[in-house]
């Protein structure tokens, strides 16, 4: 599915400029350890010549793109999985799960196999310069799921809705979701998150006022609809988690925009002041709530929630959460005019 709409965003800094908080990673080889797969012959650094050099090494720069979202757990949600087991009861369930996480965050890594047995829905926000055609661009993102499906990097993930049958590729309709915003850049940029079905499962949608949470059309409003999301979770989101919440907007944006939060880094501090305060609030007040990693109790119950806001209707007030497991996959990656790709953390 694609989306050509105007993107909306929590911070109105300006675009970091190609390489700005990315990672220099040039010439490192197809894989980490030389593993079976990275003797298959593809290596997503590999410059071709040719008419169809710019669409079959853009694909490769997707596919590899999928690899490290699928495969190499953000150092930041890493740490904070470190702390957070530090933080817990030595001996207990909840530092022994912890442990578990971390130990399978590092097998995946030098394994280059996926995090998850459930590699989620990619979901792909795209920044393009003018005159670039946003079909060609879902063309390749869309072949490039069906080579990583292939190569083991996600999971055959779609299902035809009415027949129960999987596609077998990774492929259907809405799945990959990508969302293309133009702007003056000469470059291309692209963020993805691989969205689980178990977290997605636990997402939710409130319409304020709620009688039942005494939850106005305020900020307390908010802060009790987005802990009654945590608490109606428990542990059936593969906790710790990270909320991407937004406040405003209708029923289809909201969720959207819900969703755009969670790119945002655990550091990243909300340019909203009375934003940034809720969600501090909400993150501390959630690790209270005692429901702890995978449910087992503890004080791990979140590591990150990150709010935005849309401009609503008078008749709607809407609160939005999208709840992200502890295997919070992000990546990025900038690919200049030349087709030189930069990753980006």
């Amino acid at each position: 599915m694609t989306d050509t709409g105007e993107s909306t965003k929590t911070s109105p800094e300006e675009e970091p400029e190609a390489g700005a908080g990315a990672e220099a990673e040039a010439g490192g080889g197809p894989w980490p350890g030389g593993n079976s797969r990275g003797e298959s012959g593809y290596d997503p650094d590999t410059e071709m010549e040719g008419p169809m050099a710019e669409a079959s090494s853009r694909v490769e720069t997707f596919v590899e793109l999928i690899r490290r979202a699928s495969t190499d757990l953000p150092a930041d949600i890493e740490g904070a999985l470190v702390a957070g087991r530090a933080a817990e009861s030595a001996g207990s369930l909840a530092e022994r799960a912890l442990g578990t996480v971390l130990d399978n965050v590092a097998m995946a890594r030098d394994l280059s196999s996926p995090i998850c047995q459930d590699t989620g829905t990619p979901v792909v926000w795209v920044h393009h310069p003018a005159g670039v055609s946003t079909r060609r661009l879902e063309e390749d993102f869309v072949e490039a799921v069906r080579q990583a499906t292939a190569r083991s990097f996600l999971r055959p993930n779609a299902v035809d809705t009415l027949t129960g049958k999987n596609t077998g590729h990774g492929t259907g309709r809405g799945i990959p979701y990508l969302h293309f915003e133009e702007w003056d850049h000469d470059r291309i940029e692209v963020r993805m998150i691989l969205k689980g079905g178990g977290s997605e499962n636990c997402g939710a949608q409130y319409k304020l006022p709620d009688g039942k949470l005494k939850a106005g059309r305020d900020l307390e409003g908010v802060r009790r609809a987005v802990l009654d999301a945590v608490f109606q979770a428990q542990g059936k989101g593969c906790a710790p988690g990270v909320l991407g919440v937004c406040i405003g907007g209708d029923r289809v944006s909201a969720f959207s925009e819900s969703k755009h939060q969670l790119l945002r880094p655990l550091a990243d501090v909300n340019p909203l002041p009375e934003l940034a305060a809720l969600e501090a609030r909400i993150l501390d007040e959630a690790n209270t709530l005692g429901i702890g990693p995978m449910g087992f109790g503890g004080q791990t119950t979140l590591i990150g929630v990150k709010i935005g806001v849309l401009d609503r209707l008078p008749a709607c007030y809407f609160v939005t959460v999208s709840y992200m497991c502890w295997a919070d996959r992000r990546a990025g990656v900038s690919i200049d005019s030349g087709g030189q790709a930069t990753w980006l953390s």
